[in-house]
């Protein structure tokens, strides 16, 4: 007998898809004992709350205060915190630029790391659109996708109109209409964008973060859940029959180390940190950590021309207390014709009395860029970062084809810029960084067979091995350019759908190793 601990599921990573994991694994059983790893620990009092939501003052306007950017990499805080600390332990919960996790991350110099628990959950914008087109990857069945999305979007309480709009900011979308008009179906018009919040009669709209989804995260109350923070899973105990047997863990405040068994294994880390464990874990097939990819990021602002659009500046609309823009609003892709994401963030300007002075348009394209191998994250099988791991080298640069889409990109922002006002490219327009939307996909892509091209198959499951499965945005095996969040929760919510089947099968053969009983998930 062995005194080593052991779980039914294994989670490693607390993010928004660790715990859509953990939400739907709960859903299919009570009973099952789950546990949930991640190295960082919470921000404020409660794990896995959103930012926007917390009580503490200092915290909650640090972060609304940065989030006003519209820029991801900047509202986390990231792009100050460059330096490699001395200790891993010493790390204040947040997030942190990965050259101060000692990785060679110039090819894309604005990639930042989440070392809280929540992950990326407790930080980012709520902005929740639906995929189409090439974005999509059904696998042949759409139906199936279909039903997939629509789960992600209830779990992640994906509102459609969520912040206006407001009378400007119906404006704006009249121009917007009047531009695409013909441009793409009726679904994908412009329009409000959808948002992970909840609506509230005044005040700031709660957003969904993982402690929402899976309530037991940050409250608790759950008897058969387990959350270990400040517990980095440093490798995975791979067997050699084609099996994960748990994982090794180093606590990061002392540097002491154990391990857990588990019948299953959902990693759930991040685009960088997933594949990253698996190398740690000696599982390194051909398209590891190949085919990174993010949207190239053009960034606009523009003030509103309030005499061409005959508006008073006195009836300018003010946000709501609690929030920053007047109006969060949607230019969904639409294949060639319209191959750019937009979101457009509005806010008014006051002066310190509170009234109104302009308005401004903030518009941002998101240009979906190649998926190519040689956009890699390289291993090193020698040196470590800062938490120990491999150190991550990324090789990351736009094809031709990019490089022409994005000069297409810099041309239609400039017009739409001058559609709504006064407009200087020079400076007020820029194209991003590599890294800046924290939006990184296809380190651990999917596909349909083990041809050396992804990593996992379709439900997650890693390709020779019987219970190891990934979720997340690494997964994505598409050229994505809208948010990622809601494509990223598709494969979450297939990740727990298969590992409720498996363990439905291995019960009805009698081939139990966890109290799995074929009317469910029970473990003992």
């Amino acid at each position: 007998m062995t005194d080593t601990p052991r779980t039914g599921v294994l989670i490693v990573g607390s993010g928004i898809m660790g715990s859509v994991v953990a939400r739907l694994l709960r859903d299919a059983d009570p009973t099952l004992r789950l546990t949930m790893v991640d190295g960082g620990s919470a921000i404020g009092e409660t794990p896995g709350l959103h930012l926007h939501d917390l009580d503490d003052p200092v915290l909650w306007s640090r972060y609304n205060e940065q989030v006003a950017t519209g820029i991801q990499g900047m509202y986390t805080g990231a792009e100050v915190v460059r330096d490699v600390p001395e200790n891993l332990a010493d790390l204040t919960p947040g997030m942190f630029h990965a050259l101060a996790f000692g990785h060679a991350a110039e090819a894309m110099p604005a990639t930042a790391l989440a070392w809280n628990a929540g992950g990326m959950g407790v930080h980012w914008t709520a902005a929740t659109p639906w995929p189409a087109g090439d974005e999509v990857f059904d696998f042949g069945d759409p139906d199936r996708w279909a039903a997939d999305l629509d789960t992600a979007r209830r779990l992640l309480a994906v509102t459609p109109r969520a912040i206006g709009p407001t009378e400007v900011g119906r404006t704006v979308l009249d121009v917007l209409r009047r531009r695409y008009a013909g441009v793409g179906p009726d679904d994908r018009h412009p329009q409000p964008m959808p948002m992970a919040v909840t609506t509230t009669a005044s005040g700031p709209m709660p957003r969904t973060g993982p402690g929402t989804i899976f309530t037991a995260i940050a409250t608790g109350g759950d008897p058969a859940f387990t959350l270990m923070t400040g517990t980095l899973a440093t490798s995975l105990i791979v067997r050699d029959d084609g099996r994960v047997a748990g994982v090794r863990l180093r606590r990061t405040a002392d540097g002491a180390e154990s391990e857990l068994l588990a019948d299953t294994v959902v990693v759930c880390a991040d685009a960088l940190r997933t594949p990253q464990l698996l190398f740690a874990s000696g599982i390194r097939p051909e398209a590891l950590g190949r085919y990174l990819n993010e949207h190239a990021f053009v960034t606009a602002r523009v003030l509103l021309d309030l005499d061409r659009f005959g508006l008073d500046v006195s009836a300018l609309p003010l946000p709501r207390p609690g929030e920053f823009s007047t109006d969060s609003l949607w230019l969904p892709r639409n294949g060639a014709a319209q191959p750019f994401h937009g979101q457009i963030m509005n806010r008014t300007y006051v002066d310190e009395a509170g009234h109104p002075l302009a308005h401004s348009v903030g518009l941002s394209l998101y240009v979906p860029v190649e998926s190519r191998p040689e956009n890699r994250l390289v291993f090193s099988p020698t040196e470590t970062d800062l938490a120990g791991m491999p150190r991550i080298g990324i090789e990351f640069d736009y094809s031709a084809t990019d490089r022409a889409l994005i000069r297409r990109a810099l041309d239609e922002v400039a017009s739409l810029a001058e559609a709504f006002g006064p407009f200087d490219p020079a400076t007020e327009r820029a194209v991003l960084p590599p890294g800046s939307s924290l939006h990184q996909t296809g380190t651990v892509r999917s596909g349909t067979t083990d041809d050396g091209t992804s990593v996992c198959g379709p439900d997650g499951r890693v390709w020779g091995y019987d219970n190891l499965y990934l979720a997340g945005n690494g997964v994505i095996p598409t050229a994505m350019a809208a948010n990622v969040t809601l494509t990223g929760a598709v494969t979450a919510v297939r990740a727990a759908r298969a590992v409720v089947e498996r363990s439905r099968a291995l019960a009805a053969h009698g081939l139990t190793t966890s109290g799995l009983t074929a009317h469910g998930l029970t473990a003992h």
